[in-house]
């Protein structure tokens, strides 16, 4: 069994590390709205981490979970994304009303 105490202490410093990435964002990309909602996400993960607590005392931690399939980061096939809609904007020849 983890010790709850140094899986919080991991996530913790993941998030710091993100926060920081997130912050070089903003200084490459300025204020735009893509950057003030990832700063707004890091920040609402940290206060929900804060607010976890201990561990319930009467939870049984289940098998750990496999290791996670590393996806290769390499650019997807543009043609995937032929028909999709880009979200907030719709279909590229329909009008709002």
């Amino acid at each position: 069994m983890g010790d709850g105490n140094s899986t919080v202490a991991a996530v913790q410093r993941a998030l710091e590390a993100l926060h920081g990435s997130v912050g070089k964002l903003s200084q490459e990309y300025g204020d735009t709205l893509g950057v003030r909602r990832l700063v707004s996400d890091v920040a609402r993960l940290s206060d929900d981490l804060a607010e976890l607590g201990p561990p319930d005392p009467h939870h049984r931690p289940g098998p750990v979970p496999e290791e996670l399939e590393e996806i290769p980061d390499v650019e997807y096939d543009a043609s995937m994304w032929t028909d999709a809609e880009h979200e907030g904007f719709g279909a590229p020849d329909r009008r709002a009303p």
